[in-house]
């Protein structure tokens, strides 16, 4: 089949999307967010109803929690017609919603933008990263009232950014230099990395711990949960067994890592809202309050990447341990990653361990309220998108990526038109099905129907 005509294909099958036979489709939706959820319901039904709530306030919200029926339709939709065999070894986000970008610090201080979120990270078609985004944009634009016209424009911005940095980065190694900071960026971008520049580690420590005398502890809130002593050693027990993977040249003294105090923390994220979640304040660099650490130990599930493409990535990648995936994704993806990264088991269940960043500033979307707001943060978003897939090919590990994957997806894309089209006709096609989804969601939500 000729290119265009697999695009036809794509635009047909898109267009039957939203006449997709309403209520055994509605019936599946329902039944997969139970089925997804309900694994967790015994040990933290309380974030699972605040993520029932969150899912059920919007469109975006609803597509940010349900990232498996995202997966589950790329296994049905036609494929892109600008692929190749080793464009599927892509190491992706996974969950590239435009709200999981944003600043932080990286190891060297320096304040930057990109892909904040790794839980999805996995191996797959560069598109689906492209896809789930340009979905998100439409999702997220019309929220804050821009025109379709206005977010085609950013759509295609984004594309074209995305194209034009991998096409910067091939045959070159400036992918391990290049980051968007103050300097290169502009607008709500620019903004964000401001704040994150003028972040403190007081604050932090403020908003979620406090002193008394020389003593720091975490404070006690309706999202800050004292664990039991069994818990509390256990993750003791963990903490200790996460610093051995962190690579000797990056270990600090043991003492950095001393446990202080234990919180299970409630009420953060969206897809991940019903995991166990826990902050560990750990000692940091001194014996002064004032340089305490906190960890975020999040517990992990294989990601939802697997459901299209199940065999891509081999357990054997990440020694057959989901927090290690999400570590060596978050090291993959980002330019000087947190030196804190690594992962452990808590009670045979895996989690990825990081710090709880001082620095980190989320990129709120509602800030995009004009149409050259989203068109200007749309390039920024897909030069950080081309950065991450640059930075985690071959030269990363060619054990796992065994290809230059900015080569190979140029090589892959004949036309950026084409791409372009390609790309924003799927995205409002998808977010017409995300909102009949939503709204099953939405009746089921009123009916009391049992959704975890």
């Amino acid at each position: 089949m000729s290119k265009r005509l697999s695009c036809l294909a794509l635009l047909l099958s898109l267009a039957c999307a939203s006449t997709f036979a309403a209520t055994s489709r509605a019936s599946w939706v329902v039944n997969d967010v139970y089925n997804y959820n309900h694994p967790y319901a015994a040990t933290d039904s309380t974030d699972l109803a605040t993520k029932m709530s969150t899912m059920n306030s919007s469109a975006f919200y609803f597509y940010r929690g349900t990232a498996d029926i995202f997966y589950h339709d790329m296994t049905t939709l036609p494929a892109s017609a600008y692929t190749s065999a080793s464009t599927a070894y892509t190491w992706l986000c996974g969950d590239a919603h435009i709200a999981n970008f944003g600043a932080w610090q990286d190891s060297s201080n320096k304040a930057v933008f990109g892909v904040n979120d790794y839980d999805q990270g996995y191996l797959g078609q560069y598109v689906w990263d492209l896809r789930r985004a340009a979905v998100s944009m439409v999702l997220a634009g019309r929220e804050n009232g821009i025109a379709d016209k206005d977010i085609t424009t950013g759509i295609n911005t984004f594309v074209s950014a995305y194209l034009a940095q991998l096409g910067k980065f091939n045959g070159t190694t400036t992918e391990k230099s290049f980051q968007l900071t103050t300097s290169n960026t502009s607008s709500v971008i620019k903004d964000v990395i401001s704040d994150s520049a003028g972040d403190k580690r007081s604050d932090l420590l403020s908003k979620y711990t406090s002193t008394s005398g020389s003593k720091r502890t975490f404070q006690t809130t309706s999202q800050l949960v004292a664990v039991n002593s069994s818990t509390y050693s256990a993750i003791t027990a963990a903490v200790a067994s996460y610093v051995q993977t962190i690579s000797s040249s990056k270990q600090y003294a043991a003492s950095f890592y001393t446990v202080k105090d234990i919180r299970q923390k409630l009420g953060s994220g969206t897809g991940s809202l019903g995991r166990y979640r826990y902050y560990v304040l750990i000692e940091g660099a001194s014996t002064s309050t004032s340089d305490d650490v906190i960890l975020e130990l999040k517990q992990e599930a294989p990601s939802d990447v697997s459901i299209a493409d199940p065999a891509q990535m081999g357990t054997g990648d990440y020694a057959n341990n989901e927090g290690n995936r999400v570590a060596r994704s978050a090291k993959a993806l980002v330019l000087n990653a947190d030196v804190l990264v690594g992962y452990t088991t808590i009670n045979g269940i895996p989690f990825y361990v990081h710090e709880k960043s001082p620095f980190a500033e989320d990129f709120d979307y509602t800030d995009l309220s004009s149409s050259s707001k989203f068109n200007t943060a749309m390039t920024y978003v897909g030069q950080a998108l081309a950065s991450a897939h640059a930075l985690a090919d071959q030269d990363y590990d060619a054990t796992v990526v065994p290809y230059q994957i900015e080569t190979e997806i140029l090589n892959a894309v004949t036309s950026q038109s084409g791409l372009q089209s390609e790309i924003s006709t799927f995205a409002f096609s998808y977010a017409d099905q995300v909102n009949l989804d939503w709204q099953a969601f939405q009746a089921a939500y009123k009916a009391g129907t049992p959704l975890y």
